[in-house]
């Protein structure tokens, strides 16, 4: 497959007609060809209209069916080969490894999402037989779970896989029968333009409705308002910045039907260092890997550290320090955010009682990030709101509290995070029992004795938490949970049998989980 600069309306190429626009080469800051036609008005209009009609079809397509295609995706952006790496390389200024590893996840992604749909456990099927003496009588009641309609899918700028185009919003909508309308991010067009021509295949090849999936590529404002605002959307999955996010929120309320927007925002990801955890001389190493990872362009890096004052404390800030200098500076993604890093950092230094614990290399690449950790005392942050602003990349700050209780004022004090990381031995228990209930109040996930970067795609894994982390903090956006999101419970009173879907139907056709007259039934 060859990059052509084009978008993918359900079965067809389409070149966009409203200008064009280049990805960018982060090491080098310069464009690369060729040149991507920017879409308009009309090929939306298509694009949720095969989208629209596509839907019923494709929410009653049979399990195994469906699981096959979410594999044949998968199957499809192997086939890609090499071919995927470099460009993704390219556009982003990614090694090699990480890029693989991310492709990897991304098709685990998509094979879990299989499983998921093969099982049948996401339809909540559920019957109440009917009761005909009792009094009052009681009908045939059955439920099942449908897709809530086609889903608009926003491509993130950090994960140009495993969040794009094929990444875990799509692979979940598809999984709950929504056909997805995906809008690429324009910091790896060739890449978002090599998966979708990926799916295309896939589902070309499973016969599956032809609005199923299709990707455009536009201005925020052509596209992507446009696209929440269109009525045929009716869910929304986002990752990038609060701005971002919050602007879509109010183009989904604003509309005649409101839709639900999940974005994933932002995360400053506090972690708390106990005691007895401090007298760990890998810690500070552990922590300043985290933080470089990936030019700490993930939104589970670990911006901000909480301890209390002492001697361990300023033990692990001299090995921090040591452990920054030795850190060479790494390319970030695209100049913009290179720019709002640099512009972070400076706006971070300059606060009064903010000061420097050590900092990474310098160089000479275009779009490089220096690493920093920067320290304040507890009373400051507190009285500062400027200090709570994520900063996207490899920055952080260390809050020095006097004591316990002001740890946890620090802790209550702080907005909704997809992650709070403790670390802690036996001895710090009564304290990290102590601190438990305000961290399980104020994010997604909660973790000992490591840092939240490296998210494990499972059943079990929540990414998400309180606003302003993510728009719901009743969903995750990774994990076989993450299908909740674009499913809606669906009650059927006394329906012949000879209308009821297959999930519902009587003998459970399907050898699904169900819940019969309140007790849980799996016919293998």
């Amino acid at each position: 497959m060859q990059v052509s600069g084009e978008m993918i309306i359900g079965r067809n190429v389409v070149r966009g007609q409203e200008g064009t626009i280049k990805a960018i080469d982060p090491s080098r800051n310069e464009q690369i060809e060729p040149a991507f036609g920017l879409g308009g008005e009309a090929q939306l209009q298509q694009a949720c209209a095969l989208a629209e009609q596509a839907f019923d079809r494709y929410r009653e397509t049979g399990l195994e069916q469906r699981a096959r295609f979410l594999e044949t995706i998968a199957d499809r952006i192997m086939d890609l080969g090499p071919a995927l790496i470099e460009r993704a390389m390219q556009e982003t200024g990614l090694p090699q490894a990480r890029l693989e590893g991310e492709r990897g996840r991304t098709c685990n992604q998509l094979r879990l999402f299989a499983k998921v749909v093969r099982d049948g456990r996401f339809l909540s099927a559920t019957l109440d037989s009917k009761l005909p003496d009792r009094t009052p009588p009681r009908s045939d009641i059955r439920l099942r779970k449908i897709g809530l309609g086609p889903v608009a899918v926003f491509g993130a700028s950090n994960f140009p896989l495993a969040f794009s185009v094929a990444g875990g919003d799509t692979a979940s909508a598809l999984a709950a029968g929504c056909p997805v309308v995906v809008k690429a991010h324009s910091a790896h067009l060739g890449t978002s333009e090599l998966v979708a021509r990926a799916v295309q295949k896939a589902a070309i090849e499973c016969d599956m409705p032809e609005g199923v999936f299709s990707m455009l590529i536009g201005s925020g404002v052509t596209v992507g308002q446009n696209l929440v605002a269109h009525p045929a959307i009716k869910a929304v999955g986002f990752t990038g910045s609060r701005a971002g996010g919050t602007a879509l929120m109010r183009t989904a309320a604003a509309r005649h039907e409101p839709i639900p927007v999940y974005a994933e925002m932002s995360s400053i990801n506090p972690v708390f260092l106990l005691q007895g955890a401090l007298e760990n001389s890998k810690l500070p190493q552990a922590f300043v890997d985290s933080l470089t990872l990936g030019a700490g362009q993930f939104c589970t890096n670990p911006g901000l550290l909480i301890g209390v004052d002492g001697p361990l404390l300023q033990t692990f800030t001299e090995g921090v320090a040591a452990a920054l200098a030795a850190k060479a500076q790494q390319t970030m993604l695209t100049p913009g955010i290179h720019q709002a890093y640099s512009s972070g950092v400076a706006k971070l230094a300059a606060i009064p009682g903010v000061k420097l614990v050590g900092q990474g290399q310098t160089g000479a690449l275009p779009c490089g990030a220096q690493a920093a950790l920067y320290e304040v005392a507890a009373e400051t942050f507190l009285s500062n709101p400027d200090l709570e602003g994520e900063i996207f990349g490899p920055a952080s700050l260390l809050i020095r509290c006097r004591n316990e209780d002001e740890v946890v004022r620090v802790a209550e004090h702080l907005e909704g995070q997809l992650t709070a990381a403790v670390h802690a031995t036996a001895a710090d228990l009564a304290f990290a029992k102590r601190l438990l209930p305000t961290l399980e109040r104020k994010a997604g996930r909660v973790l000992f004795n490591g840092f939240g970067t490296g998210v494990e795609v499972s059943h079990a894994m929540v990414h998400g938490g309180p606003f302003p982390s993510t728009s719901d903090s009743r969903s995750t956006s990774v994990g076989a949970s993450a299908i909740d999101r674009f499913l809606r419970p669906v009650s059927y009173q006394d329906v012949p049998a000879e209308l009821l879907a297959a999930a519902l139907a009587d003998g459970n056709p399907l050898a699904i989980p169900r819940v019969e007259d309140g007790d849980l039934v799996w016919n293998a």
